[in-house]
C-alpha cells in the first residue's frame, strides 16, 4: 500500500448522512459541514463521488446541505451495513476502477468501519475522514477510528485529504480549494 494517493485513481464515498440521523450522531454539524467541503473539492477535481443511503423510506434521504452541493455523483440504496455487501455497490466500485477509496459518513463502528475492513480485504486503500466521520456516541466513533487504523485504514482530515489532492499551491484549482476550506 502506497503512502501517497493519487486524485485519478480515488473515490469519495458518503455513507448514509440522512435527515433522521441528524438529531442523534455527535457533532453532526461540523460532519455535514466537512463532507460538503469533501464534495465541492472533489466537483472541482472530476474525483468520482458514490453516495449510499441506508433505508431512505425510514431514515430520509440525504441531507441537503450534501445534496444540494453534489454535481455528477452515483447513488446507492441500501439495508446492509457493509456496503459491498449490495451487489450494485460493488459493481459501481469495480466500474469506476479505483485504487483508494476515501470514505467519510456514519456511523463509524457499523457502516464505516464494516465497509472499510471490506474494502482493505479486497485490496483497496483505504482513507478514513476522521473529522467526516462519526457515531451517535463518542466512545464508539473513537474505538471505530483506533480499530480501523489498526487493521490498515490511513486516518485524514477534510483539509489534509483536499489538499493531497491538488499537492502544491501552483495547481490551477488551488485558489479555488483555498475558498472551500475556509
Amino acid at each position: 500500500m502506497s503512502s501517497n494517493i493519487n486524485p485519478k485513481d480515488s473515490l469519495l464515498l458518503i455513507v448514509d448522512i440522512q435527515e433522521k440521523f441528524r438529531p442523534v450522531i455527535s457533532g453532526i454539524d461540523d460532519i455535514i459541514s466537512n463532507i460538503a467541503k469533501l464534495v465541492r473539492a472533489f466537483n472541482l477535481l472530476k474525483i468520482p463521488i458514490l453516495v449510499t443511503e441506508q433505508y431512505p423510506k425510514g431514515l430520509g434521504s440525504t441531507v441537503k446541505e450534501i445534496s444540494h452541493a453534489l454535481d455528477k455523483f452515483d447513488y446507492v440504496e441500501k439495508v446492509c451495513f457493509d456496503c459491498f455487501e449490495k451487489k450494485e455497490f460493488a459493481d459501481l466500485i469495480k466500474k469506476k476502477n479505483v485504487k483508494n477509496i476515501i470514505i467519510s459518513g456514519i456511523e463509524s463502528h457499523v457502516c464505516i468501519i464494516q465497509t472499510a475492513l471490506s474494502a482493505l480485504e479486497k485490496g483497496f486503500d483505504v482513507y478514513a475522514v476522521a473529522d467526516a466521520i462519526s457515531s451517535r456516541k463518542k466512545i464508539d466513533y473513537e474505538i471505530a477510528l483506533r480499530r480501523m487504523e489498526k487493521e490498515g485504514v490511513k486516518l485524514v482530515s477534510t483539509e489534509m485529504i483536499i489538499f493531497q489532492m491538488i499537492e502544491d499551491a501552483k495547481d490551477e484549482n488551488f485558489k479555488e480549494i483555498s475558498r472551500i476550506v475556509k
